[in-house]
């Protein structure tokens, strides 16, 4: 910021160091008298600034983007009035000043005061620039302030939906690990051990916008192998991940979703059931695709609360927007997931 400003300022200088030493450079090689170049050069520019600057810290801001536009008007036609008058008055004494030195005729003054028009044109200018400049940095503003806005609302909105996701999370795994604790101690001994490990990646490493996927894959195996410890013989999972991610980041708890579903309507206690899950890599493309049973949830069945795809839609819509697609379908008794999302 203070580096901009100093910009700024430079920029102004520069330009008004420009405007006052044009009237040097257009008489080089000619005769030039300093009196002369003061009053028709000099007066006339420090005026355009005074009436720039005026407008550029107070008037605009006060009268115009107040929309008190007939004061902002009367305001600026007082302002140009009186520099008119004012130079007309100078100009009145230089030319006397030329007649005692017999060095102007009256008669070659300006006629009629028709450059009158032609001043108040060239008064409006430095007051147009102000306007536009002062329009410009307030539309900027507006959209930087807009863009935060959005960004602070993406920002909240994730946020939430990830506090909501942890909750999800340890409520479904909590309930796996409570059937197991009758049936097999040991087994559920070990998917709390497991279970600790996994709550320790989701409360100290997934804050972050972005984490490698070569860490969000080693959190994925473990959750598989914690959900593997309370399905039956009958049911068969198999899974690959990709072994060389480390140049890829991603959103993290963004699958974890997709496997908890598959493991939520794709086993059975009574059934033959195969959970299948892959996940490939292409450049900076992630394509991750679950085949498993389609063993619809029981009415009566109230383990987790079904927040997950909701969840994990919402998310993609906000972090990958335009850069992801998600696709469900049912085929031969086959339910299947695939998702693809094109990270930077």
């Amino acid at each position: 910021m203070y580096k901009n400003n100093k910009i700024n300022i430079f920029s102004h200088l520069l330009i008004w160091f420009i405007l006052f030493s044009m009237p040097y450079v257009l008489s080089l090689g000619k005769s030039s008298d300093l009196i002369r170049t003061i009053a028709h050069f000099w007066i006339p520019i420090g005026f355009y600034a005074v009436i720039f600057y005026l407008n550029y810290f107070v008037i605009i801001d006060r009268f115009l983007f107040t929309r008190r536009t007939l004061v902002f008007i009367g305001v600026n036609m007082l302002l140009i009035t009186f520099f008119i008058i004012l130079k007309d008055q100078i100009d009145d004494s230089f030319y006397r000043e030329l007649i005692k030195k017999n060095e102007f005729n009256k008669s070659e003054g300006p006629p009629f005061r028709m450059f009158m028009y032609i001043q108040m044109l060239s008064y409006l200018a430095p007051l147009l620039f102000a306007i536009a400049i002062k329009t410009t940095q307030r539309y900027i503003k507006t959209e930087a302030d807009h863009q935060e806005a959005a960004q602070f609302k993406l920002q909240s909105e994730l946020q939430h939906l990830h506090y909501q996701l942890q909750p999800h999370f340890f409520f479904n795994s909590l309930n796996n690990i409570y059937s197991m604790v009758d049936i097999s101690p040991d087994e559920a001994k070990k998917a709390i051990h497991s279970l600790s490990k996994l709550m320790r990646y989701m409360l100290y490493e997934t804050n972050s916008e972005l984490v490698p996927l070569s860490k969000e894959t080693d959190f994925l195996k473990k959750y598989i192998d914690l959900m593997k410890l309370r399905v039956s013989e009958k049911t068969s999972v198999s899974y690959q991940f990709p072994t060389e991610a480390n140049s890829i980041q991603v959103a993290p708890l963004l699958f974890i979703s997709l496997i908890e579903n598959a493991f939520k309507h794709g086993v059975s206690a009574n059934k033959e059931s195969h959970i299948k899950i892959q996940m490939t890599t292409h450049q900076k493309t992630i394509l991750f695709s679950i085949e498993n049973q389609n063993f619809p949830k029981q009415s009566d069945d109230k383990s987790g609360s079904g927040i997950g795809l909701t969840n994990l839609e919402q998310r993609l819509k906000l972090l990958y927007p335009n850069k992801h697609t998600f696709n469900t379908l049912i085929k031969d008794d086959l339910f299947i997931v695939q998702l693809e999302i094109e990270t930077t």
